[in-house]
């Protein structure tokens, strides 16, 4: 699926099996909840057991999950769980042929849709959720960086990013939702 880091993809097949809507929806929730059936997959998505099904056997095929039996609790409940717990691409690795580079160009501007709508939909009903309106930001600034210094920035957000991914949640008693959070390093001009 990869080259030597597990979670980058390297393969235009792979990036366009993640490069549907709901394929991708599919891989955050079990990014999100954790392996689960396809029936728990169309509950929380709103979708029909067949259509996931489906999906599931295309991200399969990809290599982008994984069944994982020892979760099942007869023969024919069919658990499916992440390959790997993140994914990531360059485009710039994919501009070696025009086929390539418009899957990954159609996999990113996916990607940025799925971004921006998630920020959209939190808009929709901040005035709801008083409980985390001092909580959720935005942020962006200029930044004046050779593409090296921004791989240098990349992996150092990267790794702040994975602290907090990986850390122990507390057991306070205090109640943690899923919180999305994105950003984009590109060269651009004001």
């Amino acid at each position: 699926m990869t080259d030597d880091d597990a979670s980058k993809v390297t393969d235009s097949r792979v990036l366009a099996a993640m490069s549907h809507p709901l394929r991708r929806r599919l891989l955050d929730v079990l990014k999100v909840y954790g392996p689960a059936t396809a029936s728990a997959l169309a509950g929380r998505t709103d979708q029909a057991v067949a259509n996931i099904s489906h999906h599931l056997k295309v991200l399969g095929a990809a290599g982008l999950i994984v069944e994982a039996p020892e979760l099942a609790k007869d023969r024919r409940e069919r658990w499916w769980r992440l390959a790997e717990p993140e994914l990531r691409w360059v485009t710039g690795d994919f501009d070696d042929d025009p086929a390539r580079q418009a899957v990954a160009g159609a996999a990113a501007s996916l990607a940025l849709d799925r971004q921006v709508g998630l920020v959209r939909a939190w808009h929709a009903v901040r005035e709801e959720r008083q409980d985390w309106n001092g909580a959720a930001f935005s942020v962006d600034t200029w930044l004046h960086l050779t593409p090296a210094e921004l791989g240098e920035f990349e992996r150092e957000l990267l790794a702040l990013l994975g602290r907090w991914e990986e850390r122990a949640v507390p057991d306070d008693g205090r109640q943690r939702e899923p919180v999305f959070f994105f950003a984009h390093g590109v060269p651009a001009q004001p």
